[in-house]
């Protein structure tokens, strides 16, 4: 195969089907990387080095912060035209730097650690920026339309198996270690293991086509940068997704904080709750996929975003105003609602900005999503932390009593919050205008909202009944999307028939 980092004229059927392997073995290889780099393992490594609530904060907006870069991405991908070559080369140096974190404990003397750590996250954030706006062009021209979605569905679903059970081993390696060691040791053994896994995945990159792109009249970069605020749907879409980011970073950060400080609960468990999390995104990643492929992108998130944001008003409720005994089945039911949700949620708002994009203009087009929601990304955690910390102190609390004769018979805490529930309280009613903004976008093939859901929960229902024998396993993860396709069809009819189409008109056949 060739390897090539120049882009081709034309790219054969075998190299397209060796490149969309490749992609999901680099998908894999980001996974490993990110299991043992980011989440819990990242929060916890900062914490470690005595990282406050601010700090994490700010740790958590880096990502959207360099988000800025994208002009400077948009300008090298529209003046060479070598995305390929771009993605590996800044990709490779990007992930030099988990090396570097690696190595803070042993070589920086404590007053500085935080500061590297800082630091060595926004090198990494910032190449990483570059290589993903170059990619997602990259991939706009080079996977097929119509099976965009379903392999998109696939690729995660496959990355997420794979970091679902390395999470649990990771997390019990953890607990394990600390009782011998210092803690902190296990997670430069982590941050060592991501950088080699982050390099196996740039060459599987690097051998993989990238298709020509198709040449423009010279622009003003100001220009190409303003074209997608121009297009009157594609706004729409930058307000959801800037609001909607807004008000995930709001609370996202401080999950792993309020279990690992508030609830005291051990690595092992906070990791075999995310893991929960994963394993329900590895079940409906296909059967949002599809659904998004039948009806559209649109359809799905309208009916999995609320899932998402249900689950964000659970977490106050974890506490009365202390864990209590109904406390782990609330976190397992808000763990896998996100993680059923977040499987539309994460495929959906990726793919529709691919889908509204125009043929040819993905960069300009992906490069506003990203400055939208890096804006809203890095706001949002920056102010979460700046206010945790003042709201640690406050708390808002109704309690139930039952007295006799002025004598207190049983008291009950029916409602409690404090610090970070504050945050989570206001996340969720961001989220719910979010959902509101999203209603303005229009995207081909969107039907009624509840449509998609209304028959999700048919199949899954079917699945849950039969569960107990291969049938009932096989429909949980193949949905009969004939019937779905049968029932669109159906509602184009009727929409047909109130739109005054005359009698003559010729329905598709399913």
């Amino acid at each position: 195969m060739n390897t090539s980092l120049r882009p081709q004229e034309t790219i054969s059927e075998q190299e397209l089907q060796f490149g969309l392997r490749s992609i999901i073995y680099d998908g894999i290889c980001s996974q490993v990387m990110g299991t043992f780099a980011g989440g819990a393992f990242l929060v916890a490594f900062a914490l470690l080095l005595g990282a406050s609530n601010l700090a994490v904060g700010f740790i958590a907006a880096l990502p959207a912060l360099t988000q800025v870069l994208q002009i400077f991405a948009v300008a090298l991908v529209e003046k060479t035209g070598h995305r390929k070559l771009i993605v590996v080369v800044s990709s490779f140096a990007s992930r030099l730097f988990w090396f570097l974190v690696a190595a803070i404990p042993w070589v920086f003397p404590p007053s500085w650690q935080v500061g590297i750590f800082f630091s060595a996250l926004a090198m990494y954030y910032g190449l990483g920026t570059i290589s993903g706006l170059a990619w997602n062009s990259w991939m706009r021209d080079f996977i097929p339309d119509q099976i965009r979605g379903a392999y998109s569905a696939k690729r995660m679903a496959l990355a997420t198996a794979v970091g679902a059970a390395l999470s649990m081993l990771a997390g019990y390696g953890v607990d394990l270690y600390k009782q011998y060691w210092p803690e902190v040791g296990i997670y430069s053994i982590y941050y060592s293991l991501a950088a080699l896994a982050g390099l196996l995945g740039v060459y599987f990159l690097s051998r993989t086509p990238e298709p020509r792109m198709a040449p423009k009249p010279s622009v003003n970069l100001f220009s190409v940068v303003a074209e997608p605020f121009k297009d009157a749907n594609f706004r729409q879409l930058l307000k959801f997704l800037g609001s909607w980011s807004f008000a995930i970073n709001l609370a996202a950060p401080f999950f792993t904080v309020y279990m690992l400080r508030r609830l005291g609960l051990p690595m092992t468990l906070v990791v075999a709750l995310g893991v929960a999390s994963q394993i329900a995104n590895i079940l409906f990643f296909r059967l949002w996929g599809r659904l998004a492929d039948r009806y559209s992108n649109k359809s799905v998130l309208v009916d999995s975003g609320p899932l998402f944001v249900f689950a964000i008003a659970l977490w106050p409720f974890t506490t009365l105003p202390d864990a209590h005994f109904l406390t782990i089945p609330l976190l397992v039911a808000i763990h896998v609602l996100s993680g059923i949700s977040t499987a539309g949620v994460t495929l959906c708002t990726g793919n529709i900005a691919l889908e509204l994009a125009p043929k040819g203009k993905a960069t300009p087009y992906l490069a506003s999503v990203a400055l939208v929601t890096g804006v809203a990304a890095t706001a949002a955690p920056m102010l979460a932390g700046a206010a945790a910390t003042w709201l640690d102190q406050r708390e808002l609390s109704i309690t139930l009593r039952w007295l006799t004769a002025n004598t207190l018979q049983w008291e009950l805490p029916a409602f409690n919050l404090k610090g970070l529930d504050f945050l989570f309280i206001i996340s969720f009613m961001f989220g719910l205008y979010s959902l509101h903004r999203l209603l303005a976008v229009k995207e081909e093939g969107e039907v009624e909202e509840g449509v998609v859901l209304g028959h999700f929960r048919t199949e899954v229902r079917k699945a849950v009944t039969n569960i107990s024998n291969i049938a009932g396993i096989r429909d949980l993860f193949y949905f009969p999307y004939a019937r779905l396709r049968e029932v669109r069809e159906q509602d184009k009819k009727r929409r047909r028939t109130e739109n005054g189409a005359s009698e003559g008109t010729v329905s598709d056949t399913s």
